[in-house]
């Protein structure tokens, strides 16, 4: 298993279908037998920035790759950036608006549980050029069930 990669499209505003390339990962992820606890994690780590970019992005794609030592998720959009990273990064923070707020989202958790659950996170950005993140998971022995 070394190089295999999925992406799935995100579109921007669309809380009908938000959540969906997650759960599609999540699901790709069993059938390929994976540890269901790392599932867990990227499953997290998937929703999190999904929604993100549904709510402050704009268009954009969520896409895993598998190699022998790891799998990498990236959640990229095209929306207008992250002005500080830093300050998204503090739990508590957030950017959301009212109806995002109205409908239980705006807690300020999205970055900080995607860096709790990921072994390695790197954040890209800037002011109206869309957002990139990119999270590493390490695998035991493939992060496969014997």
């Amino acid at each position: 298993m070394s190089g295999l990669k999925k992406s799935f499209y995100i579109k921007a505003r669309d809380f009908n279908r938000a959540g969906e390339a997650s759960i599609s990962v999540q699901n790709f992820l069993k059938s390929m037998n994976f540890d269901p606890g790392l599932i867990r994690r990227i499953a997290i780590c998937g929703y999190e920035g999904e929604m993100n970019a549904v709510m402050h992005g704009g268009d954009g794609a969520l896409s895993i790759e598998i190699d022998s030592d790891k799998l990498v998720l990236e959640i990229s959009d095209d929306g207008y950036g992250i002005e500080d990273i830093e300050l998204a990064m503090q739990a508590g923070f957030s950017t959301a608006n009212d109806e995002h707020r109205e409908m239980g989202f705006g807690a300020g958790m999205g970055l900080p549980n995607m860096k709790k659950n990921s072994d390695q996170i790197m954040v890209a950005s800037e002011k109206g050029q869309g957002t990139q993140v990119q999270m590493i998971f390490f695998l035991n022995q493939g992060g496969q069930i014997d």
